[in-house]
């Protein structure tokens, strides 16, 4: 049984969940303890008592244990990867990827504690000095999404914890291993009690717990829109601070010059790669007449190669939906694009069994052709490895195809033409922008977030971290 971190210390749960593999769903990865909302209250109590002394911890303090974190999380990738892509269903490098990109944030923001800077101004007033400092917040709950088990955790645990931060986590059901292994890291690498605890357990009693107790002054939560708004809803209500990473429907424009083969390498593997299971996926194609016809040959023909099978099989390129709930949704979106008049001209179907005939939730990634904007295919985020082509007469209609949907995360363009890229970096609506390269696939020093429905708050990642997880004081002196 794997329980939960309160307080330093080990819990069992009321109730214990079983962690199943998607790629063989007869492989059951741990039993995990489910957390109920007297231990949620507990965890804040902890990280609340916990927290002022952590304020005060010095930069080198909060560094080691960073570092340390990062280190062995860097150490075990191998391992880890092998956790991550077992009970998640992302492939092994994939995986492996991730693992190492959240050894990278411990490490960066490690150095952070070490950089968090002020600022020294005179008054306009004679003989007085002003201070400008960043403390930290206080006691921060985060919730994470499924689909990046430990990358997302890491990116919102380790800059809380740098600027001084007591953190309750609380990830996603269906995926509490890569979580636990994070507590247990932090724990092992001599984290004082209660800076952070991991509770395990439903949304709706846990997460909620962290939603109504006013001892949590803010909230970081990835995952649905719907999800984000009830969060909205509720931190406002009680004037906590929050931060929302949300959905996306991503555009990538392929332009008449564009190079065919990086043009389809980027949409394949921004649309199926993780089995199309991120929210910076490119799940709108928007392809211009000229080239039109050539890229979606090109692309039928490169996803018949794609190898549907066991994530942690050597030569898989796309590994099984997270669970039976997102294979059930990802077909039916196949169901309503066929019946909106979309051509299914590649995959959609599931498979029941991988080719060494384990049962899994597997299903073949899909293309649509001659869809219009308005389709709930183009509007609505699948969450799944099912991708459409919008046809566009030229480039400015493929940008305005681009715009046009409630999202603004990430979009993408295929070009060798320098006057377009340029313009679509200044014009896209997005917060990140791709040229020639998957959307999805972001450094770890870098911002990320997006506009409009996607993002809330500032962004997450790199020094502007700062932004969310301290809050900023001015102190006037008389000399």
């Amino acid at each position: 049984m794997f329980k939960n971190l309160i307080n330093g210390e080990w819990l069992d749960g009321p109730k214990a969940s079983r962690n199943v593999n998607p790629s063989d769903t007869r492989d059951v990865v741990g039993e995990y303890a489910q957390a109920d909302a007297a231990q949620a209250r507990d965890a804040i109590a902890a990280a609340t008592k916990a927290q002022p002394g952590w304020g005060l911890s010095t930069p080198q303090q909060r560094f080691d244990i960073l570092d340390a974190a990062g280190a062995e999380i860097l150490a075990r990738k191998a391992e880890l990867g092998d956790l991550l892509a077992r009970e998640e269903g992302k492939t092994l490098p994939e995986a492996i990827g991730e693992v190492t990109r959240a050894g990278n944030i411990f490490k960066f923001f490690a150095g952070e504690a070490l950089r968090t800077n002020g600022d020294v101004v005179p008054s306009v007033r004679p003989g007085v000095g002003v201070e400008v400092t960043r403390e930290p917040v206080g006691v921060v709950g985060l919730i994470t999404p499924w689909n990046f088990p430990i990358a997302i955790p890491a990116w919102k645990i380790a800059p809380a914890i740098a600027f001084g931060n007591a953190v309750v986590l609380k990830p996603a059901d269906l995926v509490p291993g890569s979580a636990w292994a994070i507590a247990d890291i932090l724990h092992r690498a001599g984290l004082p009690a209660g800076v952070f605890n991991l509770v395990m357990g439903r949304g709706s009693e846990v997460g909620q717990v962290l939603l109504d107790d006013a001892r949590v002054h803010a909230i970081s939560f990835t995952g649905s829109v719907a999800t984000g708004q009830r969060i909205a809803a509720a931190c406002v209500k009680r004037m906590a601070k929050f931060q929302l990473e949300m959905g996306g429907k991503n555009p990538m424009v392929v332009l008449d010059d564009a190079d065919l083969g990086v043009a389809v390498s980027a949409a394949v593997n921004s649309g199926f790669f993780s089995t199309g299971q991120r929210c910076t996926a490119s799940s709108r194609l928007i392809v211009t007449e000229g080239i039109h016809d050539r890229f979606v040959a090109a692309m039928a023909e490169r996803m018949q190669a794609l190898k549907v099978d066991d994530a942690r099989k050597t030569g898989t390129d796309v590994g099984p939906v997270v669970d039976d709930k997102q294979l059930a949704q990802d077909l039916e979106y196949i169901a309503i694009g066929k019946g909106e008049g979309a051509r299914l001209v590649a995959g959609g179907e599931a498979l029941e069994r991988n080719a060494d005939g384990a049962p899994g939730w597997y299903m073949r990634p899909a293309l649509f052709t001659e869809t219009t904007k308005d389709m709930r295919i183009n509007r609505e985020e699948i969450f799944g490895p099912v991708v459409s082509v919008i046809r566009a007469k030229n480039y400015d209609e493929a940008l305005s195809l681009a715009n046009d949907t409630e999202f603004g995360l990430a979009a993408g363009i295929a070009t060798t033409s320098l006057k377009h890229a340029t313009h679509f970096k200044r014009h896209s609506q997005a917060g990140m922008v791709m040229v020639n390269l998957p959307t999805a696939g972001v450094d770890y020093h870098v911002p990320f977030g997006g506009r409009k429905g996607s993002s809330y708050g500032s962004r997450e990642q790199g020094r502007y971290a700062a932004e969310f997880y301290t809050t900023v004081k001015t102190a006037y002196t008389q000399a």
